[in-house]
């Protein structure tokens, strides 16, 4: 059962390693997710449960890669070309290297954060990604999780109500994970503004490439005339980058120097010359990511509407992977998905059984989708 003290480790655990009847420490594995994501595809494994992108990253980066192959060796700022990573990183986003803290993935920042703020509680969707209010609980940090709505939204009035004199950081992530779901840009800036007088808050955009206007509208705007507002956000998801590990989290200057002065002042250095010099490629690459988006949206669609026709209820995805009720269905889906040789996502929370399943190839959910018909 998915309780709200049940952590989304707990989940993966509990669905996903069982039925291949390991032994592992999930602490050893080495990614966010606590899952190998290529265990076993040389047998036909299919992953559909780590949110990646299928088609890998950009050409241009991969060029830039075998570019810089010669000076991995080197510590980044001992390498001239991308000795101003920070700099053309804050010029592609209009902003300045003061309003920029890059680590090696945004899982990083958002653990570094939860040991910043833990002097108060922390107010949270729930479910949400599992880091930050993670980590927090395990510091002793009070984390007051407030439940999503009907929608499977962020209750933007409740997570409000829930802000405490105590409360020293709020954490919205928008697009959701697992849910897939958005808050709309103005209701997102209104509460951004009013939360952000009683504390901080942190707007994770790490699925924010895979919207459309009018709905893909940053909260970075905000940073300049508000100490109190963070954005974050990651090569990992539309870039392809998630074995690269590069994020960035921004920020007012006068908040950034706090973070780094404290907790952020080694992280840069912790991104490699290759993940520097790729990242940099791949923001060069808008062809690549649009093809990515293209291919993702049509995947989506495809498997919203077969999902539908299974008689699932699906919520609409804005993201790269779906969330959907598993109604009556009787054992555990990830586990007999994964027996399937299809890695998925399940959860058991108060209001039912759930399923996630991330956005493959084309291919790839035609064959999640023959064997969900069974």
């Amino acid at each position: 059962m998915f309780t709200p003290t049940t952590t989304r480790r707990d989940w993966l655990k509990q669905g996903t390693l069982a039925a291949f009847g390991l032994s592992l420490n999930l602490h050893s594995l080495g990614n966010e997710e606590r899952l190998p994501r290529s265990f076993g595809a040389e047998n036909g494994l299919i992953n559909l449960g780590s949110n990646e992108n299928p088609y890998g990253i950009s050409p241009k980066a991969k060029d830039a890669i075998i570019a810089h192959l010669g000076v991995a060796n080197r510590y980044p700022f001992n390498v001239a070309s991308v000795r101003d990573f920070k700099k053309e990183l804050a010029d592609y986003y209009k902003i300045s290297e003061e309003n920029l803290l890059i680590t090696p993935g945004s899982g990083m920042a958002l653990d570094l954060l939860a040991h910043y703020y833990n002097k108060g509680s922390l107010v949270t969707g729930f479910p949400t990604f599992f880091i930050l209010p993670g980590t927090a609980k395990r510091l002793g940090t009070k984390v007051i999780e407030v439940p999503l709505t009907a929608d499977r939204v962020h209750d933007l009035p409740a997570m409000l109500s829930a802000i405490t004199p105590e409360t020293q950081l709020v954490y919205v992530c928008n697009p959701a994970n697992p849910t897939a779901t958005i808050v709309h840009p103005n209701q997102l800036r209104d509460f951004c503004v009013e939360a952000s007088k009683k504390a901080t808050v942190l707007i994770d955009e790490a699925y924010i490439d895979f919207l459309d206007a009018p709905d893909n509208v940053s909260m970075l705007s905000l940073i300049h005339d508000n100490q109190n507002i963070l954005v974050m956000r990651t090569f990992s998801k539309i870039h392809g980058m998630a074995g690269m590990r590069v994020g960035f989290t921004m920020g007012h200057p006068a908040l950034i120097k706090k973070l780094h002065d404290q907790v952020f002042d080694e992280t840069e250095v912790g991104v490699t010359v290759l993940s520097q010099a790729a990242a940099l490629a791949s923001l060069k690459d808008e062809a690549h990511r649009q093809m990515c988006k293209q291919k993702n949206a049509a995947a989506r669609q495809y498997t919203y509407d077969e999902l539908t026709k299974l008689k699932y209820k699906v919520t609409p995805s804005y993201t790269n992977f779906m969330f959907f009720e598993m109604g009556n269905f009787q054992g555990d889906f990830a586990e007999e998905m994964l027996k399937k040789k299809v890695i998925v996502r399940s959860m058991n929370n108060p209001t039912g059984k759930f399923g996630r399943v991330s956005m493959g190839t084309m291919d790839e959910m035609k064959e999640f989708i023959r064997l969900m018909k069974g």
